[in-house]
């Protein structure tokens, strides 16, 4: 066996890795099917001035970007934007949602939405805290 350590970007290497944790985990879960799930706000001039984008997995809506553009911020179009993509999701029957983020972020608008920490990276030298959220739907909201 050799050990090595490559500090550049190598797709093969990183594809290689990919595919054995799918794998492992096809033989505990079963297929992965992921579902991209995104929900956009444009202006007057069809301009993006907000989204969440993520995707749907194994009944999870799993979060991965929400931005809002300085002007729209305060408006409530997070909040719409957030509410549509968790329809969407429930409607594909997810049973949590879930994100990260930081805490010069959004922690306090996403706990407005029902989302709980159930995971808090502490903040050292100078960086951000991060919490991880999670938000359960009930049976009924995923039909």
């Amino acid at each position: 066996m050799k050990i090595e350590v490559i500090n550049k970007e190598d797709k093969a290497v990183f594809d290689t890795l990919i595919e054995g944790l799918k794998q492992h985990k096809y033989e505990h879960m079963g297929p992965e099917e992921t579902v991209p799930l995104s929900v956009i706000a444009r202006d007057e001039d069809d301009n993006i001035i907000g989204g969440v984008s993520g995707r749907s997995i194994y009944r999870n809506f799993l979060i991965e970007v929400v931005w809002v553009s300085k002007q729209a911020r305060g408006t409530g179009l997070g909040r719409q934007l957030m509410d549509q993509a968790e329809i969407e999701a429930k409607k594909r029957g997810c049973l949590t949602a879930q994100l990260d983020t930081l805490s010069f972020q959004a922690p306090v608008f996403y706990k407005k939405l029902g989302f709980d920490i159930v995971g808090t990276v502490p903040g050292f030298s100078g960086s951000p805290e991060r919490y991880f959220m999670l938000k359960q739907y009930s049976m009924e909201d995923s039909q």
